[in-house]
């Protein structure tokens, strides 16, 4: 059976109850293959989660292997802590950098989705938190395909389908239990192939190879003062971008709010750090004033002077908690 569409999912938090639901929705036997991310820990057995997929659909449900071809009538779950990418008629799985903190993530389906089957993709955001999946739902758009989102009163977290709502303008509202509806209608439009945006492929084909080059960053975004909190690379903030969305040259992808909460994670860590190690300096000076073996420095006052400071340090990490909490981040 010829595939005459691509059914992209994506869902977090509260997502594998949703996904379950949909799946009871979606018409059997459609000339479609459909691909699911859910984020996953990297301990997580997907086994289990197909299990309970398979149970509600006659679709083949499968977590596939790399470079599989794609086939009508196939469900195929990304695996804990690989990316599943789509290219024309393959799957592919790759340990890729993490976008939005996360592997598999949502955006990387989608966008590789729309710059490979561009009008056929048919993209459905599910429960969960953060943003994950709005880059990749407005690429999808972007290239003329269809977008579902769940209705936020329903979902068990709200923040990805409102999100996506908040951002990219065609997607349709819908209830699970109308979604059915929805995806048969979009089977059922003529399918109309439009120009996949420059930006929309580069991105892909540089998530599937796992290397950049900097002209090809240039393309993608302006060049920023700022470094990625994974690898110490400088950050492009991207183009054609509603929310903004920052990407290192190895390949780091964070939206604006979570590269602030990153920053701010990586600073607790480091004064943490320089407590600890203030700490062990501060109990070596006590142990040499105690063995009276201090001929060369005050260790006693010197160890106080360091207790001040490591006070310092620690009211500086309740302070910082404090920022956190009012925005929002942590």
């Amino acid at each position: 059976m010829e595939i005459k569409k691509v059914i992209v999912i994506g869902a977090s938090a509260g997502g594998l109850k949703a996904s379950v639901a949909l799946l009871e929705k979606i018409p059997q036997n459609l000339p479609v293959a459909i691909f699911v991310v859910i984020h996953l820990a990297k301990v997580s057995m997907p086994e289990i989660i197909l299990h309970q997929m398979q149970k509600v659909t006659t679709y083949k449900c499968k977590i596939p292997g790399n470079e599989e071809p794609i086939e009508a009538g196939n469900l195929y779950l990304a695996p804990a802590d690989k990316h599943l990418l789509i290219e024309k008629n393959t799957v592919r799985l790759i340990m890729g950098p993490h976008e939005n903190r996360w592997r598999p993530s949502i955006d990387v389906l989608f966008r590789s989705a729309a710059a490979s089957y561009d009008s056929k993709v048919i993209g459905i955001i599910l429960s969960g938190m953060m943003d994950d999946g709005t880059s990749g739902m407005s690429a999808i758009e972007r290239c003329g395909g269809t977008c579902i989102v769940q209705e936020p009163q329903e979902a068990e977290y709200a923040d990805m389908p409102l999100n996506v709502l908040n951002n990219v303008k065609e997607a349709h509202q819908v209830l699970i239990a109308d979604m059915g509806y929805v995806i048969d209608d979009a089977i059922a439009k003529p399918v109309q192939h439009l120009p996949i945006p420059p930006d929309v492929k580069l991105e892909a084909e540089i998530t599937a190879r796992m290397v950049s080059s900097i002209p090809e960053m240039n393309q993608l975004g302006d060049y920023s003062d700022l470094s990625c909190p994974d690898c110490g690379g400088r950050l492009w903030k991207m183009h054609n971008e509603k929310v903004p969305r920052y990407r290192c040259h190895t390949g780091h992808v964070y939206l604006e709010h979570l590269l602030v909460q990153k920053q701010s994670e990586n600073l607790e860590e480091s004064i943490w750090i320089s407590i600890r190690m203030m700490e062990e300096r501060r109990n070596m000076l006590l142990k040499m004033d105690a063995s009276g073996n201090n001929m060369t420095i005050n260790a006693k006052t010197r160890a106080d002077e360091l207790a001040i400071h490591i006070d310092r340090l620690k009211d500086l990490l309740q302070s910082l908690g404090k920022i956190s909490d009012d925005e929002g981040y942590l």
